[in-house]
């Protein structure tokens, strides 16, 4: 990687203690049984700890932790962005377990803890681009999801990762809408989930992810339009043919399964040659691949970016 940059905090940087979601922390402490003990990760204030990764450290300004934490789509909560805030303390994080299955040597079902000892954290300074034009700079924490994929050994079959988001009405008000198919489905070819790039996700600003943010795991595929990163996943399946996500479901001229960033294709309703970062009045030219061009344009040489949107 290039470009390393200095990741020294700055006082400036420190999220403000009465900036934590206090309210994530007891539903998520109330999620374990009262007769162990909370997990090492979970202690002061849900803080995750973390190795900064200065390769993937951005010189962008971060968004500031309550936009990143109250300004969310997760449609399994509301439409809204605004809502998801306040409606996803229904989610209960724990106990969790994530099933990896189908064209793999080693199927197997990873406790949450497990997989939170798997690799060493790393926190890497990421954007998130949205197909509506907005867009925001978090400082994910999480390994690169290679690692849990070496765990299970893909077949010679394995051609893409599809990936199951939970599905409970109780907990997901959201899921009782028609407005997507649900439960929420996403997928990825097998090089684009082994890229170093991509992200297994478990927490932001130094803690562990709000429910709103997609707790307890979730995958960040910074490159590509944000609903490409799915949420609170409980499945992850190795097949042969191209998955058909929630999104490509909902509206095929609009969503397709590629979607990488790319400022010189229009969605239908709108232009993605400009975005407004959040917390900014202007907007900013979209950059290809959301500003990751020199690593991963590579895993797309010959192919039409208009025809593969």
């Amino acid at each position: 990687m290039k470009n390393r940059i200095d990741t020294r905090i700055q006082p400036s940087e420190i999220t403000p203690r009465e900036g934590y979601n206090r309210r994530h922390f007891i539903q998520l402490a109330a999620g374990v049984s009262l007769t162990g003990l909370l997990p090492k990760q979970l202690f002061a204030a849900d803080a995750l700890d973390a190795t900064k990764a200065s390769a993937y450290t951005l010189p962008d300004e971060k968004t500031p932790f309550k936009d990143v934490t109250h300004y969310n789509n997760f449609y399994e909560f509301s439409t809204s962005k605004e809502e998801p805030a306040d409606l996803a303390h229904t989610l209960k994080t724990r106990p969790w377990t994530i099933t990896v299955e189908g064209e793999v040597h080693h199927p197997k079902v990873f406790d949450i803890e497990d997989l939170l000892k798997l690799a060493t954290m790393e926190e890497r300074i990421y954007r998130l681009r949205c197909v509506e034009a907005w867009s925001m700079v978090i400082p994910w924490i999480g390994y690169p999801l290679s690692e849990l994929i070496k765990q299970v050994e893909p077949t010679g079959n394995a051609k893409f990762v599809e990936f199951t988001a939970l599905y409970d009405p109780l907990q997901m008000p959201g899921q009782r809408s028609s407005v997507l198919e649900w439960p929420y489905v996403e997928g990825l070819r097998i090089d684009e989930a082994m890229h170093p790039l991509t992200l297994l996700t478990f927490g932001l600003y130094g803690q562990v992810l709000p429910n709103q943010n997609g707790a307890p795991i979730r995958v960040v595929v910074p490159w590509k339009y944000g609903f490409k990163s799915p949420k609170s996943i409980v499945k992850i399946r190795f097949v042969e043919k191209q998955p058909v996500s929630a999104w490509m479901k909902a509206g095929p001229e609009e969503y397709g399964f590629y979607s990488n960033v790319n400022p010189a294709i229009d969605h239908t309703r709108w232009s993605q040659a400009k975005e407004r970062r959040i917390g900014d009045f202007f907007k900013r030219a979209t950059l290809p691949f959301n500003g990751y061009a020199e690593q991963v344009a590579q895993l797309y040489t010959g192919m039409d970016l208009k025809k593969n949107f």
